[in-house]
């Protein structure tokens, strides 16, 4: 393909991209319950509009864009209280909770570089809930993830393995307040004083939803304490754009104070050009993204949250008590925040997903690891309120559905012909070959994918990652 030889008229632009968005899931119906986090259409042209109002200002150079430098403290400012910080606490705004992440393992081993220079190969501590970025962190960084088991009832981290998986070479402990999986808190208190006790960097990822805790403890809900208050707590990664409602990608790291700060923070000056000195990973960047988070969060105002909260915790209440009511499915644990995860010891879970799709719901699966089985996860946001009578209804006749149908093709050649066979070495051909007879083909994934996820269930982490990869690869080829 090449780009066009004349300049296309504007009319036909936005024609064809509104025809690339066909596919897409319908975000906009309240009944997608991942990915997008949808605050109303008022709150959401008010973000689009300070977006757009910034959209060329360049975060490479605040001293040239001072607007910038104002709106970038001032929002660490504003989430620095949220969470209970003095004035010693200090934050840059990122692309999202990944960059945030990435930020704050690079501050924990570039501190301990100074600190601990005969570690070669730094050790962080993730309990197996912690978010995948983690481990994106530690891959690009150089750190070593060693991840320990959570508690198999409340899917909490457990601090006496925690404390067993600190080696000479750890420097840094991760605790989730929620997390992604199963919208529960870790015990971030007793992991800070592990933390304080062992002179390690101590994380908590609010990401997913630490935003909307303080609300929900001001509604009556037990919240463990997991910010500033807490000693020992080094750092906090916090996403706006999920549970804040901004448009994406907002995103704060937060530190406790500036001599922590200063080891995330990237300089040179060993080329001819002008001195580079970043805040974050990215050097260009748009001031979009925090114009919009600006405006939102003083749009929607501490009133309008503590009301969000609110009705999104009746929702969680009534979805929560609902699958406990339909036979076949179980919660695996009651949630903190507003993220479900149940599943079903007699049901394929794959196949309910599948059934509730086809109703044009959008449930998110999740593959098990550890201890945590197959499950279905929601992710309830303040558009999916009202929803719940409908999404329960159409859940118990999924249920129903999914009991009569059986593993697909590829899940039983996984499950059968390959069970014991070493597929550490398969290649990217014979994997292309196995997605291809599950009906993956040219990037295109079937409008079922039970047997796909399945078979994924099937495989060991290692291997799911390599047919991913094999896929991916595959997919971003010229159209």
């Amino acid at each position: 393909m090449q780009i066009a030889k004349k300049g296309m008229a504007k009319k036909a632009i936005f024609e064809r991209l509104t025809e690339f968005r066909e596919n897409d899931i319908k975000w906009q119906e309240g009944r997608t319950y991942g990915y997008v986090f949808d605050p109303g259409k008022a709150t959401m042209e008010v973000g689009k509009a300070a977006y757009n109002e910034f959209l060329s200002e360049n975060g490479l150079d605040f001293t040239v864009f001072r607007s910038l430098l104002r709106l970038e403290r001032e929002l660490a400012a504003f989430v620095a209280s949220h969470l209970r910080g003095d004035s010693q606490v200090v934050g840059n705004f990122t692309s999202g909770g990944t960059e945030s992440i990435i930020l704050a393992v690079k501050a924990a081993r570039d501190c301990y570089r100074e600190k601990r220079p005969d570690i070669t190969v730094p050790e962080m501590i993730l309990p197996a809930t912690a978010h995948a970025a983690f481990h994106k962190a530690a891959h690009y960084l150089g750190v070593k993830a060693v991840t320990v088991s959570v508690d198999p009832q409340s899917f909490r981290a457990d601090v006496q393995k925690t404390k067993s998986a600190i080696t000479g070479r750890s420097i840094m402990i991760v605790g989730s307040a929620p997390s992604y999986a199963h919208g529960v808190v870790d015990p971030i208190a007793d992991l800070a004083a592990l933390a304080q006790e062992n002179d390690l960097w101590m994380h908590t990822d609010a990401c997913m939803g630490g935003f909307l805790l303080p609300y929900l403890r001001r509604l009556g809900q037990q919240v463990p304490d997991f910010d500033f208050t807490v000693p020992g707590v080094t750092s906090i990664s916090v996403d706006l754009h999920k549970y804040a409602y901004t448009p994406k990608g907002a995103s704060l790291i937060l530190y406790r104070n500036k001599a922590l700060r200063r080891h995330q923070i990237y300089a040179c000056s060993r080329w001819i050009g002008y001195t580079i000195v970043n805040n974050a990973v990215q050097s260009s960047r748009s001031g979009g993204p925090m114009a919009a988070a600006w405006a939102v969060l003083n749009y929607v105002g501490d009133e309008g949250y503590l009301e969000i909260a609110r009705k999104k915790l009746a929702a969680v209440k009534k979805i929560t008590d609902g699958i406990d009511r339909i036979d076949g499915l179980r919660l695996l644990t009651r949630p903190d925040m507003c993220l479900i995860s149940f599943t079903s010891d007699e049901v394929n879970v794959f196949y309910i997903i599948d059934e509730m799709n086809q109703r044009g719901w959008y449930i998110q699966p999740s593959l098990s690891f550890d201890n945590s089985p197959a499950h279905i996860h929601l992710s309830v946001s303040a558009s999916n309120v009202g929803w719940e009578e409908e999404l329960l209804e159409n859940l118990a006749e999924c249920v129903h559905i999914a009991r009569s149908l059986p593993d697909g093709e590829l899940t039983g050649l996984i499950k059968g012909n390959l069970k014991g066979v070493d597929l550490s070495a398969i290649s990217d051909t014979e994997i292309m070959g196995l997605l291809a007879a599950a009906g993956v083909t040219d990037g295109a994934l079937p409008s079922r994918m039970a047997d796909i996820n399945g078979a994924l269930d099937a495989l060991p982490a290692q291997v799911r990652e390599r047919v991913l990869t094999a896929f991916v690869n595959d997919m971003f080829s010229q159209p």
